[in-house]
């Protein structure tokens, strides 16, 4: 069982900027990974190509920019995502909380992963307009922009367009969460020591076995889903999908069909190298970030670490202590000399 408790110190809409600032920077510095997954699952890159071939051809083909397609939609995503993830979190939490406000493991990994699922059913058009970005040529584009691509999207094939594939996000949640799980419950047998002991790099190298093992679960249906998402009667060669497909369950077969049962987890190297240098941009960014809210606030003494100011008060939220250090400047603020006549 486990407490759950966030830090009173930093406000929601600090939490949020952190949050929304480490993933737009760890998004953008794995974003040509993210590009090469998302073109070995569409099949536009071929899978015998290695990671450097494929990305040394998008280079030529395209310029070295298009690493980078589809990223500022990606990073837009992150602040409504953030925002309805903790949200959504903190109302599952909630639910799964006993009267004594514990919360077991098996329930803390639902609520985290039900939160992420409705926000990313939220804002799943952002992920589609993204999906078409990266596969698009950048050099002779069906899309124009982010507003143009939403545009010509619902205009050419309707709304439903815009949420085609979301019924996987769904389904890929289950293994996820499975994944998840597994590995939280066996981290004392790896360790050799109790979790409550755990040193922050044991904590970060748990994190990306967690979503190596559960991305390495999912994959299928993320496969699927990006297949969907790029498919469209209205672009050259239908999106460039390697197969052409009727629905979920068609695509899956004709996938395995035409590819075998490895094709539904073509591009997971590049998915997998993409996950230590992301977790840990992430974590470090939002650390500092965190630092540096904490600084502003005044509970410690530079954003550098997390040396805490003496004679403060750390169970007192940022705006009591603003209060607080007001009404004692008050209370010790010199009177004002007076004129004698």
């Amino acid at each position: 069982m486990a407490t759950w408790k966030r830090d009173g110190r930093v406000t929601g809409c600090q939490r949020l900027g952190c949050a929304g600032l480490a993933g737009a920077l760890s998004l953008s510095l794995t974003a040509p990974l993210e590009l090469l997954t998302v073109l070995a699952q569409v099949g536009t890159s071929p899978p015998w190509r290695g990671l450097w071939q494929a990305g040394r051809s998008v280079c030529q083909a395209e310029g070295i920019g298009a690493l980078w397609k589809g990223n500022l939609t990606a990073c837009l995503r992150l602040f409504p995502y953030s925002a309805l993830q903790l949200a959504s979190y903190r109302r599952f939490v909630m639910l799964f909380t006993d009267d004594l406000g514990h919360i077991s493991q098996w329930s803390a990994i639902m609520a985290g992963s039900l939160a992420g699922t409705v926000a990313t059913i939220v804002t799943y058009p952002t992920d589609v307009v993204k999906t078409r970005l990266i596969v698009q040529n950048r050099l002779e584009p069906s899309y124009k922009g982010i507003l143009h691509a939403f545009y010509i999207i619902y205009h050419q094939e309707g709304f439903l367009a815009l949420y085609r594939g979301v019924s996987l996000t769904v389904l890929g949640a289950i293994p996820f969460s499975a994944g998840s799980f597994f590995v939280y419950i066996n981290l004392n047998k790896i360790w050799q020591e109790p979790n409550f002991r755990f040193s922050p790099l044991q904590n970060f190298i748990n994190g990306c076995l967690a979503a190596g093992v559960a991305q390495t679960l999912s994959f299928p249906f993320e496969t699927v889903k990006r297949k969907m998402q790029a498919q469209s009667p209205c672009l050259p060669h239908y999106g460039g999908v390697d197969v052409h497909f009727t629905g979920v369950v068609d695509c899956f077969r004709q996938t395995v069909k035409t590819k075998g049962v490895l094709g539904l987890w073509c591009g997971l190297t590049a998915n997998l190298l993409k996950i230590v240098p992301y977790y840990g941009v992430m974590f470090s960014t939002f650390e500092f970030c965190k630092r540096v809210c904490l600084y502003r606030n005044g509970y410690i003494e530079s954003p550098l670490s997390y040396k805490l100011i003496p004679g403060v008060d750390q169970s007192l939220q940022p705006q009591e202590l603003q209060e607080l250090k007001f009404l004692r400047r008050g209370n010790f603020e010199p009177p004002k000399p007076t004129l004698e006549n």
